[in-house]
Parts: C-alpha cells; structure tokens; sequence
C-alpha cells in the first residue's frame, strides 16, 4: 500500500467518501486487512475477485475453494466467508418480524438473500401459524449440486415439532435456472399428498436461484 496515496487507501478512502463509495475489491481489501508476502492488500483482493468471479461468486465460494488462493489460508478464508454471511443476514427478516406470507414473492424475498447463493442444492420448509405468518425456516435435507434428497417424514417432523399449521416448500437450484425438474413436480405431488394426510396445508413449493423464483403455485404446474 506504499504506493497508494495516503487518503486514497481503502480505510481512508471509506472514512472519507462513505462506504457506498468505495469499489469491491477495496471493500475486500478491507476485510482481509493486509496483503500477503507477494502481493498489497488491494492485489490479493483482486485475485480473490478473479478467481471467484466477483462478489457475487465469492457469496458460493467454499473454504477450500478460497484456501486455493495464493495468499489466502484458513484463518483468511474465514474471514471472507464470515463477512459474506454477516452481509447476507441483514437481508434476512428477523424472527420477530413475524412476516406474513401472502404470495410466492413473500417467500422468494424471505429465502433467497439466505440460500439463493448456496452452492449446492439445500431443500428447506418455511413453517407458519394459521394466520400464514413465518413461525421459523428450516432446512431438512442438503443435496449435491444439481439434486437434493427429501423423505416426507424429514418435512413433517420439522413441521410438527415447530407446531407448524401450514408450510410452504423451497429449494435452490445452483445452475441459476429455477424451473422444476419432473423430480421435482414429483417429490411436490408426495408432499402435498403427506400434508393432507397430516392436517398441515403444504400451500407452495417455491424454487429459488440467485435473483429468481418458481412458484408451482402461481404457475400451475402441480395440475398439469
């Protein structure tokens, strides 16, 4: 950092022109602290970007995927991944929130801050009280990247124990495309059949990716 002006380093940059202001590899810069045997701060920063692919692909990024890096080891690692989920629960409605869940985007805008960025598949179940207000979300089951694999028994013992009176399903699909797979149509019917039989209302099964949803509810796709 020797060669940066002085007012131009990235915690004097951000004390002096606000923290929107500032570029992601200098906000990265930030969290790592101080660069490596080879390389400044703001250098390791952006090869953490590059080999990430931007923030956006550092929001999937495993550990071993970041110790990978040269430069970044596990102390390092963790402090990357540990700042993107800070950011990630803020977006995150509180429990005492109690959100209500009137329609398919109500739960994509509740789900996919958390889990439309999880680089494998992770099959959850929003739980809510009679007025379809959230109680908890919870995940059952984690899959691999492209399939998850979910027993009705796992969905309804989450559901009873949080003293759910109806639930709405949702699952990841890390290819970014979030159109159900005939496995998915199927597992819902299952589902959705387990639900009746219990006296819990299975109300939707909503598919997430980073930055869209699929209702089979909205879309009909369980009466074709």
């Amino acid at each position: 950092m020797k060669t940066v002006a002085v007012h131009d380093r990235p915690r004097e940059k951000l004390e002096r022109v606000g923290v929107s202001a500032v570029g992601d590899n200098e906000l990265l810069a930030i969290v790592l602290g101080h660069g490596a045997a080879r390389a400044s701060v703001l250098e390791l920063a952006n090869l953490v970007l590059d080999a990430a692919g931007g923030l956006h692909g550092l929001a999937r990024a495993t550990p071993d995927d970041l110790r990978r890096i040269p430069g970044i080891g596990r102390a390092r690692a963790a402090q990357l991944l540990a700042a993107i989920e800070a950011g990630r629960r803020t977006l995150v409605r509180g429990r005492r929130d109690r959100a209500q869940m009137l329609c398919a985007r109500d739960v994509a805008e509740l789900v996919i801050p958390q889990f439309g960025t999880r680089p494998v598949e992770q099959f959850g179940v929003v739980l809510l009280d009679t007025k379809h207000r959230v109680l908890r979300v919870s995940i059952v089951s984690v899959g691999t990247l492209d399939a998850s694999v979910v027993h009705p028994r796992e969905v309804f013992r989450e559901a009873i124990g949080g003293g759910a009176a109806a639930i709405v399903l949702f699952h990841n699909h890390p290819s970014g495309d979030p159109r159900p797979s005939e496995e998915d149509v199927r597992l819902t019917k299952r589902l959705l059949a387990a639900g009746q039989l219990m006296g819990i209302d299975v109300l939707d099964h909503v598919i997430i990716s980073e930055t869209r949803y699929y209702s089979m509810k909205e879309t009909r796709t369980l009466d074709e």
